[in-house]
């Protein structure tokens, strides 16, 4: 119990090293033997659970804190983790919002958790976001998730919105020919290469026309997405490697995911 009420300078080096431990992703059942390595017998898996709840005040804090500065770019993204909820274990969906301020200062702007990641969850994610003082977006990148698009659109007004580009071409290379998904990949890369705006949406039409006659649903999905997939390009060139794609996301959804 003393553990749960550390008093003495040995019981809070204890209780520190367990909850880094667990922020770790290091499993309660690891933290036991941890313990038990470093000479402290009774330390059980639930004793651990106990202890590193009090990290649940602090991870409330940083959800809820005010948001101050004014963020011209933000990413949208979920990951799926298993979770235990009424004796069963389910697939949850975790909603995640990065910006980068003006001075660009990136931050994780919010996390939330629920059961999909419908139109309604985002709404509320977003509205949350809004309400914590949000402001200032100009440029919106996410994959294609049509809730997630009408939340942008009912909350964030103003705002463009990007379609991610990796998931761009992997939503192409889903009508594409199995054999030919790694020519379709490259070709559509080639826009991304160009130098300047006008070239990029010169190229764009150039692979589309390319498409139309082998693979016209290929070709027409391009034609479809044209302005979503480059947005970027109204943004400054130095810029465009960072909100063309929710790759930012992509390393916080690995930890996220090896620590659950």
């Amino acid at each position: 119990p003393s553990l749960l009420a550390p008093r003495t300078r040995g019981e809070r080096a204890l209780l520190a090293v367990v909850q880094e431990a667990y922020v770790g992703g290091v499993s309660t059942r690891r933290v036991d033997a941890l313990v038990t390595a470093l000479g402290i017998e009774g330390v059980s898996k639930s004793q651990v659970s106990r202890m590193c709840a009090a990290l649940d005040e602090e991870v409330e804090r940083f959800r809820a804190r005010p948001l101050a500065a004014a963020y011209p770019y933000l990413w949208l993204d979920a990951t799926f983790v298993k979770a235990r909820e009424g004796g069963r274990v389910v697939s949850q969906a975790v909603v995640l919002a990065i910006g980068v301020t003006a001075s660009g200062v990136r931050e994780v702007l919010g996390v939330d958790v629920g059961p999909s990641e419908d139109g309604a969850f985002w709404l509320r994610f977003l509205r949350a976001l809004v309400a914590r003082g949000l402001r200032g977006v100009q440029l919106v990148t996410s994959d294609a998730h049509e809730g997630l698009r009408q939340a942008v659109a009912a909350v964030l007004h103003g705002a463009s919105w990007q379609r991610c580009r990796v998931h761009f071409v992997r939503n192409a290379l889903a009508v594409a020919p199995k054999g030919m998904q790694a020519l379709v990949a490259a070709t559509i890369r080639t826009v991304f290469a160009q130098p300047t705006a006008e070239q990029a949406r010169e190229q764009w039409r150039r692979v589309a026309d390319g498409f139309r006659e082998r693979w016209p649903r290929l070709a027409a999905l391009m034609d479809e997405a044209e302005a979503d997939v480059l947005a970027y390009l109204t943004f400054p060139r130095e810029h465009w490697r960072q909100i063309w794609s929710t790759n930012p996301l992509e390393r916080l959804n690995k930890e996220l995911k090896r620590r659950t």
